[in-house]
């Protein structure tokens, strides 16, 4: 006899995980809400329910909403800058130039600057296409607020994502540029991919070294890169794909030790974005598939 309620659950399990990681930039609390999701989803009379989709969607958003206010109490005492969890995506969210632009680490950073309830109203609606009475039930609002929350959350969005589009051949040129210049050393090949106001920020949790707060202009940005980088050795820099776009794999001694993903702006590097944290670096050891 089938089980409706693990079948529908695993059916949605990759919809509701994307969910989950874009409203809190945390795939292993994306782990843990999903895991909360399913105990309340076991405990649903599922007959009585006409939509088990929305169900769901609503289930995971509660959810989300409860953890993100957790989350932000977390990050005020989390040590230096706090960078989302980069993932090893699988190719076909790379196809889908939506979904993987709401994922790469320069959106989900803009996402970080809205408050919980905004973030869960921008991501349903303009990632997943949710109407705003399906919205108005994930968030406890009415339809009415739910749609001045979606135009003050477009707007903020607007005024600070990167500007114009960027392709995957845009970005994995820069970061190829970006990579014969560390590696080389050539200080004038790395000023001219750097926008002048370009932020580098680095993630270490307290546990790996990386700089306690953002480092902003091309040429400290350049010459900081290049100064790190010949005090070391045993390291090794190699493409790879992190939330939907290239990114760089930076190993030590051949063991996985930072990932760098960027900001585009108008052909230029304005967003340097270094995870070294080791424990946000497990989802790139297998891929994940997220769907919409």
């Amino acid at each position: 006899m089938p089980d409706v309620a693990t079948d529908t659950f695993v059916s949605h399990r990759n919809l509701l995980f994307t969910i989950a990681y874009e409203m809190l930039g945390s795939a292993a609390d994306a782990e843990d809400v999903l895991q909360e999701t399913w105990l309340k989803w076991a405990g649903v009379e599922h007959d009585i329910v006409e939509n088990h989709r929305a169900y769901l969607v609503r289930i995971v958003t509660r959810q989300s909403l409860g953890r993100l206010r957790t989350l932000g109490r977390r990050k005020e005492s989390y040590v230096g800058s706090w960078l989302p969890e980069p993932l090893l995506t699988a190719p076909d969210v790379a196809e889908d130039v939506e979904l993987a632009d709401s994922v790469s680490m320069a959106m989900m950073l803009v996402l970080e600057t809205l408050t919980p309830t905004e973030r869960a109203v921008f991501v349903l609606r303009e990632v997943f296409d949710l109407d705003y009475d399906e919205i108005s039930a994930a968030v406890g609002k009415t339809a009415a607020a739910v749609r001045q929350i979606a135009h003050r959350a477009r707007s903020h969005v607007a005024a600070r994502r990167p500007r114009g589009v960027v392709s995957q051949d845009e970005t994995r040129d820069a970061l190829a540029a970006f990579q014969r210049a560390t590696e080389t050393g050539d200080l004038q090949g790395l000023l001219d991919l750097l926008a002048p106001d370009v932020v580098f920020l680095g993630d270490g949790g307290g546990v790996k070294q990386a700089v306690a707060r953002p480092v902003v202009g091309a040429s400290k940005v350049a010459r900081m890169l290049l100064g790190g980088l010949t005090k070391t050795t045993g390291w090794t820099m190699e493409p790879g794909h992190a939330n939907g776009y290239p990114a760089l794999i930076v190993k030590f001694d051949g063991e996985l030790d930072t990932v760098i993903a960027l900001r585009m702006d108008e052909g230029r590097i304005s967003g340097l974005y270094a995870v070294r944290n080791p424990a946000k670096l497990s989802h790139m050891e297998q891929e994940t598939a997220l769907r919409r």
